[in-house]
């Protein structure tokens, strides 16, 4: 099976797009999601671009923040963005700054080739819905954009920027990092909170184990996935989960891990 090329290395190496395979969908062509893609890197854009076209989505493709800005507020509004954190004129996380607080909810995936969980913990709380690192596998993109098109209402808070969120019984406050279940304040440790706050912002999606070390530990760390597993198992005790019969977290074998439950944004 040929290797996948990964996006966002040096212009040293290239890129290689095929013309088919994974991500190649069937789209309605009068309901393709509109695709801004602001990255200054052209050769990231030439190759990226066509990509996400054959899959389904209408691209617009910007190179600097000051553009991104403009078309992300002009009319017809992109269903999603796809922003680089470092462009010239502005950078991403001010784009993404000045667009929430314009007050348009348009799903934003940021990215970056800082990979340390406190960066991604940051774009989260300013707004982002999702955060991808450099070098990252395409299709990985297409996936997120996918899942957060389905998960994201068109012109309503993302549920990375709510500061309350409701599943069940379960309340989690995002902003004073405690949760509850029924009247129960929940204990958790910080790796555990901090898998709870993930899981409950992408509900129903797939997160593989990498993908959770990441976002707890940073790309770089020196932990296994068991210690992912070693988290979801904390959870699933304070929760009083059944992995015969998950009410929360449901164990995908051989991929990784998903959040069940409905979640809502509290008032």
């Amino acid at each position: 099976m040929a290797r996948r090329n990964a996006v966002g290395r040096t212009a040293a190496s290239p890129i290689l797009v095929p013309d088919t395979g994974v991500g190649a969908v069937t789209v309605d062509e009068t309901k393709r999601p509109a695709v801004l893609l602001a990255d200054d890197d052209v050769a990231i854009t030439a190759q990226l671009g066509p990509l996400l076209e054959r899959s389904g989505f209408d691209v617009r493709i910007v190179h600097d923040g000051a553009a991104a800005l403009t078309a992300a507020g002009s009319a017809p509004a992109p269903d999603l963005i796809v922003l680089d954190v470092l462009m010239p004129l502005l950078d991403g996380r001010e784009v993404l700054r000045r667009i929430r607080r314009s007050g348009a909810w348009i799903p934003v995936i940021l990215l970056t080739q800082v990979g340390e969980s406190t960066e991604r913990a940051m774009a989260l709380e300013e707004g982002a819905d999702d955060y991808l690192n450099k070098p990252f596998d395409p299709y990985e993109l297409v996936a997120r954009m996918r899942a957060l098109l389905r998960r994201s209402g068109r012109g309503l808070p993302p549920l990375a920027g709510a500061r309350t969120l409701r599943a069940g019984a379960l309340r989690v406050d995002r902003t004073a990092r405690r949760a509850w279940l029924g009247e129960r304040e929940l204990t958790l440790t910080p790796k555990a909170g901090a898998l709870l706050d993930y899981l409950v912002t992408h509900p129903d999606e797939l997160l593989s184990r990498e993908r959770l070390m990441e976002v707890l530990w940073g790309w770089e760390s020196a932990s296994t996935t068991r210690a992912v597993d070693n988290r979801v198992a904390e959870l699933r005790r304070v929760l009083g989960d059944d992995t015969a019969a998950p009410r929360w977290i449901e164990t995908v074998t051989g991929e990784g891990y998903r959040f069940v439950a409905r979640v809502e944004a509290a008032e």
